[in-house]
């Protein structure tokens, strides 16, 4: 399940995500951040990962299209989880998300306030 988060606002959107997302949740999801991209520029994305958070095959293959194209339309990705191989995926990718522009860095669940200052920074 994907909910948006009630602290959301401008370009900064944030989602819970929870459980196996499939493909109808992932277009959902999609839609909304085209929506925010309709009035800014660039958006900046937290998502907070419980710790059965995943994807199915296919929602997996759309949000991997979706980034691809959109690549250059995102700021900044604060992944939120306390599940150890989600803050190694995030180390290991910003460096690559960084190569194309993007700012992306893990917290956990204790530091919530802290991810949503960072991905309303400018530093």
């Amino acid at each position: 399940m994907i909910i948006k988060l009630p602290a959301s606002e401008g370009r900064c959107l944030g989602y819970e995500i929870s459980g196996k997302i499939g493909p109808d949740q992932e277009r959902l999801w999609i839609a909304d951040m085209e929506a925010a991209l309709e009035m800014h520029a660039k958006v900046c994305v937290l998502l907070v990962l419980d710790d059965g958070a995943g994807w199915g095959v296919n929602a997996g293959i759309d949000d991997i299209k979706w980034v691809f194209t959109h690549m250059s339309k995102l700021d900044r990705i604060a992944v939120v989880s306390d599940e150890k191989i989600w803050k190694w995926l995030v180390t290991v990718d910003s460096h690559f998300a960084k190569l194309v522009g993007i700012h992306e860095k893990h917290f956990t669940h204790a530091q919530l306030e802290e991810a949503w200052e960072w991905l309303k920074g400018s530093d």
